[in-house]
């Protein structure tokens, strides 16, 4: 086999893919090519996405289910647009250029057919150098399911190409996660949650929409001169919401620490002020108090991963002690079994995968593995020190190894400090197109707590994690 030149000037070992096509001289009544295809939801989605047709005959089961072929179809004209594909690439291949096509549907196309499509010569016209073809679809039990005629002119010339490379398409409902969240707590009623100084359009308009929703009934906590002020430049309607002055941002924090700690309130969400203010106002007030330290736990719908992530703590804690590091262990456990999650996988991350003293927060990793296998953290499957690229990928684990009931399945994520914390969560955020939100646990009350640069469908994801943690903390009290 002779060896073939690479575009970037390399010599390839063998023959690279190519794609070549019949000239019309060379093209004989009867000749005929074929392709096989198996139809996947993705496809559907895909040519769906491409195509702008949303019909839900193809994409939703619901609806599909009570159509006349029961249940969900191709697109018609996919069919159609695997006939171009062997007109296109195999006969007559590169240069075809398309002049007519009709179609006949004769019977629907289902998730997990396999489609032979394959295309005859009839037909030729030396004047125009045109072609006709007849094409055919079948199934896999040999049924027609789409036929027609193709008029193309073929080409004249020669044409041999390397195949080009496409790239990888991976279908992806941005925010589905985030949305399953929010239905989730449609059956619970409202909670009563103290909105802490919502003095900016994002935080108004989160606090807003997430009443909307009937995730919260807010109560607003700020000076009201300077939120009516806000409201009226942003068009925010706030008549009938029920409103408390404060002087300043720290005044704020503190009363709704108050309300919080008197019944007033079952939640409390973080509007414009810094998040130090509030969680000082929460630290000081004792009897919003537990015996768990506070942390936060990101909520992440991270398209190229599987499932939910939980990542813990890159917002509170900035350098915690293997003790504290427990009680942020337990709090995400516990928000887990909240989301129905009933034995989480945790994985406990550092920068390698082995326990070494030079990098203290393998040791510590060690250490609540071992606390967890002797119940003084329970509830989950935890496992570490493991690298980023092990927690979430199984293949990367059985590269180097590794022999983890928790690698390429994780839930949950624990870093060793804040910094490489929000450094992850800002990464997933901005670079892999995750939904987030945020809560804090190990207070009396759950506390949305989102970043000041988040938009309105953050604070309102966070609004139903705290909905969920009010009921739940109705029935087990933190």
């Amino acid at each position: 086999m002779n060896d073939v030149k690479k575009a970037d000037g390399n010599i390839s070992d063998g023959q690279q893919d190519l794609i070549v096509n019949v000239i019309y001289d060379d093209i004989y009544i009867g000749q005929s090519a074929s392709q096989s295809r198996t139809l996947s939801e993705a496809d559907i989605q895909a040519f769906a996405t491409v195509s702008g047709d949303v019909n839900p005959a193809h994409l939703d089961a619901e609806y599909a289910d009570q159509t006349l072929f029961h249940g969900v179809i191709a697109h018609g004209m996919w069919g159609g647009a695997l006939i171009s594909t062997v007109l296109g690439t195999q006969l007559p291949g590169p240069g075809t250029i398309y002049l007519e096509q009709n179609l006949h549907f004769v019977k629907p196309v289902r998730i997990g057919d396999t489609l032979t499509i394959s295309a005859t010569v009839t037909a030729k016209d030396d004047t125009r150098k045109s072609v006709t073809l007849d094409c055919q679809i079948v199934n896999q039990r040999g049924d027609q399911v789409v036929f027609g005629k193709a008029l193309v002119i073929a080409p004249t010339e020669r044409v041999s190409r390397v195949r080009t490379h496409l790239p990888t398409m991976t279908m992806f409902d941005l925010g589905a996660r985030q949305a399953a969240l929010l239905n989730s707590v449609r059956g619970l009623e409202a909670v009563r949650c103290a909105v802490v100084h919502p003095c900016d359009p994002a935080s108004l308009q989160g606090a807003l929409d997430a009443a909307k929703q009937g995730l919260i009934i807010p109560v607003l906590v700020a000076p009201l001169a300077k939120l009516a002020a806000v409201a009226q430049a942003a068009q925010l309607d706030i008549s009938g919401i029920e409103q408390v002055d404060v002087a300043h941002s720290h005044a704020a924090a503190e009363m709704a620490a108050a309300m919080a700690a008197e019944g007033k309130v079952e939640a409390l969400m973080k509007g414009s002020l810094h998040t130090d203010e509030l969680m000082r106002a929460v630290v000081n007030c004792a009897a919003l108090r537990t015996k768990r330290r506070l942390s936060h736990v990101f909520h992440l719908d991270v398209p190229m991963y599987h499932k939910v992530l939980l990542l813990t703590d890159a917002a509170l804690n900035i350098a915690p002690t293997l003790l504290e590091k427990a009680d942020i262990l337990q709090n995400v456990i516990d928000l887990a079994h909240a989301l129905d999650i009933k034995e989480p996988k945790v994985a406990i991350l550092s920068a390698v995968e082995t326990i070494t003293p030079q990098i203290a927060s393998t040791i510590d990793a060690a250490a609540l593995c071992k606390m967890a296998q002797r119940k003084q953290i329970t509830g989950a499957i935890v496992d570490g020190p493991l690298a980023f690229d092990n927690a979430i990928s199984a293949e990367a684990a059985r590269i180097k190894g590794i022999d983890s009931p928790v690698a390429g399945q994780a839930d949950i994520l624990m870093v060793p400090d804040l910094e490489s914390g929000n450094m992850l969560a800002k990464q997933l955020d901005y670079l892999a197109g995750a939904s987030s939100c945020g809560v804090v646990l190990g207070a009396k009350v759950p506390i949305a707590l989102t970043s000041r640069a988040d938009g309105a469908a953050s604070r309102v994801a966070s609004a139903a994690l705290v909905k969920l943690l009010a009921h739940h903390y109705r029935k087990l009290a933190p």
